[in-house]
């Protein structure tokens, strides 16, 4: 139980210094949430093995949620980016979610809002960057 109260107290100084601005990069997260992720496995069999059933099953279940939450989505950076040259009309508006009779505003809305998600910078990858790049600028020039 100590154990908790100075985890709790060492999170509630980091974001206390951090004045409320994100400490850890998306990249920074994943790392640290499997960390964590294998000392609640290696915890959850450590009270197991000592008949605490209980606490074992919610470290499995607070590993397991940590270990889902450090699992990267997308392409990764060693990945092949699917080739972009090419790309017919249907495969841009369903990339970008749009419709057949969309106009350029609504275009560019829609590559703006998933640009916010999948730009490099917030945690999305390059190739992706590029596939809605390649769809805004195949619609726009139709």
């Amino acid at each position: 139980m100590i154990y908790l109260a100075i985890g709790f107290a060492a999170l509630t100084l980091l974001v206390w210094l951090s004045g409320g601005k994100p400490v850890f990069k998306r990249r920074e997260w994943r790392l640290l949430s499997a960390a964590f992720a294998l000392a609640s496995f290696s915890a959850a069999a450590f009270v197991g093995l000592r008949g605490g059933w209980g606490k074992a099953i919610v470290l499995i279940v607070i590993g397991l949620w940590l270990a889902s939450s450090a699992r990267r989505t997308g392409l990764g950076p060693g990945a092949p980016a699917r080739p972009v040259s090419g790309m017919s009309l249907d495969e841009a508006r369903s990339i970008l979610g749009v419709g057949a009779s969309a106009t350029p505003e609504e275009i560019r809305a829609a590559h703006s809002r998933l640009m916010r998600m999948a730009h490099p910078d917030k945690g999305g990858t390059s190739g992706l960057a590029a596939q809605l790049n390649a769809a805004r600028d195949r619609l726009l020039k139709k």
